[in-house]
């Protein structure tokens, strides 16, 4: 932040700047879809599993168990559903679940499924120097092309937030696209202080994620307080808008709180209703980036 100067104290060209350092540009939906489809559906996974509470130095067993939960069981279960159906999904994977559980990556991509970046040891990417935050970007990446055997195109850092450093960073990087952001509904190029960089960023929406809903945190206030039916109305009204304006319905869950008995019903009736609205392209976030890239 700019001195000790409090935001109110702030000259025009300092908050401008900040404001403009990343910003939404051109909106890239475009005209169709493949194969005359009415929407594109990009569903996606955080296989967060035990590094939010390392990230957090907790490391007693009942923590690391509920991880533990998101790989063992609810993983296999998610990729059943999504085997029955036929849908793609974009799995984002910090690098130390990765290491933790090799065999899940391996299947990932085995079963046609896209493995993004989503950080190292979920880390919050803001409060790192930008040293740090290359460095962890880029081990990452490594990690992740040698248990998927394919080098990610698309990344969501850990906790939906730029740095100063991230857009840099993720151009170096050469990543493709980036899905942390939420400046629309529908995919967009992002501009950095006005400038055009080709990234295209599929956006993600805290509405169109399962974590808000579902979390439960012991020692705070976080306490599920929605049911997965309701979660479900919610869903299936996001998926309606995106249909009826021909854009992106994108949807974000985490194993480990999906993937529980009476929860993932939810997926498996928004996934039939979707595919029976009529002609509709399931992608994965790099399928998605890529073809609006192209056409729009």
């Amino acid at each position: 932040m700019p001195g000790d100067q409090q935001p109110w104290q702030w000259e025009e060209p300092v908050w401008r700047g900040l404001v403009e350092q990343v910003r939404a540009g051109r909106r890239l939906v475009p005209g169709t879809w493949p194969g005359g489809a009415k929407v594109a559906v990009a569903i996606s996974f955080d296989a967060d599993h035990e590094t939010p509470v390392l990230r957090e130095g907790q490391t007693t067993p009942g923590g690391l168990a509920a991880g533990e939960y998101g790989a063992r069981v609810a993983v296999p279960r998610i990729l059943r559903l999504l085997e029955r159906h036929g849908v793609p999904a974009s799995f984002f994977v910090p690098a130390v679940s990765g290491l933790l559980h090799p065999g899940e990556v391996r299947d990932y991509a085995a079963a046609g499924h896209e493995v993004g970046v989503h950080g190292w040891i979920h880390e919050r990417n803001t409060l790192l120097g930008e040293a740090d935050e290359r460095d962890l970007t880029l081990r990452s990446l490594d990690v992740l092309e040698r248990l998927s055997g394919t080098r990610p195109v698309g990344i969501r850092t850990p906790s939906w937030d730029f740095s100063e450093s991230t857009l840099r960073i993720v151009q170096e990087a050469g990543f493709r696209y980036d899905s942390s952001l939420m400046a629309d509904d529908d995919p967009y190029e992002l501009l950095a202080d006005g400038v055009p960089t080709g990234v295209v960023e599929v956006p993600v929406e805290w509405i169109r994620d399962d974590a808000p809903y579902f979390v439960m945190a012991r020692y705070a206030g976080l306490r599920p307080h929605t049911a997965p039916s309701a979660v479900l109305g919610i869903w299936r009204d996001e998926f309606r808008g995106a249909l009826a304006e021909g854009g992106v319905f994108q949807l974000t869950m985490h194993p480990g709180i999906i993937g529980h008995r009476s929860r993932l019903w939810v997926l498996d009736e928004l996934l039939a209703e979707i595919t029976a609205s009529g002609p509709v392209w399931f992608a994965t976030h790099a399928q998605v980036a890529d073809h609006v890239r192209e056409t729009s």
